[in-house]
C-alpha cells in the first residue's frame, strides 16, 4: 500500500497559464505580477515543482486559459469584466508570442493538455475532471498564474468535485501583495486541504 502523501498514480499537478504574457518580459501582465512574482521567485519554484513531480512519475495537467481572438465574446449576454477585461487587451492572443508557453515550460509529449477554460476555472465547459477521473486522480497540486484568480476558482471548483486540493504559495503570483495575501491567509483555508511552500512540497514528493 502506498502511505505517501502524494503517491504518484493518484496525484496530478495541474499547471496553470504559464504563458509568455503572464512569465516572460515583455508579457502584457507580466509588470503587473512582477513585483509578486520577483518577491516569491516564482519562476524559480515553478521549476521545481514540476521537475520534482516530473520525478516523482506524477502526471502533469495543463490548465490553459482561452487563447483571446478578436471576435470573442460576440453576441455573449454576460461577458464578465475578467473577460471583457482581457479581450480589450487581447491577452494570450492566439498565434502570438503572448499565447506561447514560456520557454521553461514547454509541454513534454507525455503531459495532459486540457481543453482551454472561457472563465477562471480550469474545470467549467472543459474535460479536466474527465481527464483526471480517467486517471484514477484523486489529489490536485495547483501552480501557475494568478492565485487569486484561475488558481484559486479551479481549486474551488476542484473541492466541489471531491479531489483532495493542495495549493503552493511560492509557485504561483498575483498583481499585489494583498490579493497573495487573501489567496493563501485569508480564502485558502476555507477549502484547501494543504497550502504548502515549494520546499515542502518537494520534501513530500521526494518520499515517493
Amino acid at each position: 500500500m502506498n502511505t505517501t502523501p502524494y503517491p504518484s498514480d493518484r496525484t496530478g499537478l495541474l499547471l496553470v497559464d504559464p504563458y509568455n504574457d503572464f512569465l516572460s518580459e515583455g508579457g502584457k501582465l507580466h509588470g503587473y505580477a512582477k513585483p509578486v512574482a520577483d518577491a516569491v521567485s516564482t519562476l524559480l519554484h515553478l521549476r521545481e515543482v514540476v521537475a520534482a513531480t516530473r520525478v516523482a512519475g506524477i502526471q502533469v495537467f495543463y490548465v490553459p486559459h482561452h487563447r483571446a481572438k478578436p471576435t470573442d465574446f460576440s453576441g455573449w449576454d454576460h461577458p464578465s469584466p475578467y473577460q471583457l477585461g482581457g479581450h480589450k487587451a487581447q491577452v494570450f492572443a492566439a498565434g502570438e508570442w503572448g499565447g506561447e508557453w514560456h520557454p521553461d515550460f514547454v509541454p513534454d509529449p507525455q503531459d495532459v493538455m486540457i481543453k482551454e477554460h472561457w472563465g477562471s476555472s480550469g474545470f467549467a465547459n472543459t474535460d479536466l475532471d474527465m481527464q483526471l477521473k480517467q486517471r484514477g486522480v484523486q489529489k490536485i497540486v495547483l501552480v501557475g498564474m494568478l492565485a487569486n484568480t484561475c488558481l484559486e476558482t479551479t481549486a474551488k471548483f476542484g473541492v466541489e468535485l471531491g479531489y483532495h486540493v493542495t495549493l503552493v504559495r511560492d509557485a504561483t503570483a498575483t498583481f499585489s501583495p494583498e490579493a497573495m495575501h487573501a489567496a493563501h491567509e485569508i480564502n485558502g483555508p476555507t477549502y484547501a486541504h494543504a497550502i504548502l511552500t515549494t520546499s515542502e512540497l518537494c520534501a513530500a514528493l521526494s518520499k515517493q
